[in-house]
């Protein structure tokens, strides 16, 4: 694997693990409804588990509610149960052919959890991404060996990793940052 390759499968790791950590802080509740709030909660529906986005269409008509149309109106109590047992805080109510969620305003207490919460998943992003800059850079030690690559290549790569690795640490830290004003905006 050349210097080039290295680096390119680096920097391409350290923004899926960006990603990653963006994805996880959309699942973290805020003042305002969003159906990823309760995409991905666990259902018991038709002998296994599923999410919940696999079952229903979930939409967010006002700023504080979410509706749950179920695709098969049998999973209804089903998915009510789910949404109950996923610790969320949500109580939904049966509307005929849908669930209607209104979504609580939230206490202090229960927005510095949240805002604890977005720091644990923020600190394993970074975790994450100081693996990748590890591994990047035993990967650059290997080629020392090869034809044409010199040690001062070797160390100009090494330096571009720390690069990559501050500038994905210091991204982390920005959306974190931003998630905390949101959550604790009132």
């Amino acid at each position: 694997m050349t210097i080039d390759e290295i680096l390119f499968e680096t920097e391409e790791k350290m923004q899926k693990t960006e990603d990653h950590v963006l994805h996880e802080f959309s699942t973290v509740r805020t003042g305002k409804a969003s159906p990823s709030l309760i995409e991905n909660v666990m259902v018991e529906a038709y002998g296994s588990n599923m999410r919940l986005k696999e079952l229903a269409t979930i939409t967010t008509p006002e700023a504080r509610m979410l509706i749950v149309q179920p695709f098969d109106q049998s999973t209804i109590k089903a998915i009510e149960k789910g949404i109950q047992a996923a610790g969320l805080g949500l109580n939904p109510s049966a509307q005929g052919r849908f669930l209607r969620i209104i979504l609580p305003e939230l206490s202090t207490e229960r927005r510095q959890e949240f805002v604890k919460l977005c720091k644990r998943m923020s600190e394993d992003g970074r975790i994450a991404t100081r693996n990748e800059r590890r591994h990047a850079i035993e990967l650059l030690k290997k080629t020392k060996g090869t034809a044409g690559v010199s040690e001062d290549a070797i160390e100009d790569a090494e330096k571009q990793v720390q690069k990559l690795t501050d500038g994905f640490i210091s991204k982390i830290d920005v959306h974190l940052a931003q998630k905390e004003q949101e959550i604790m905006k009132v």
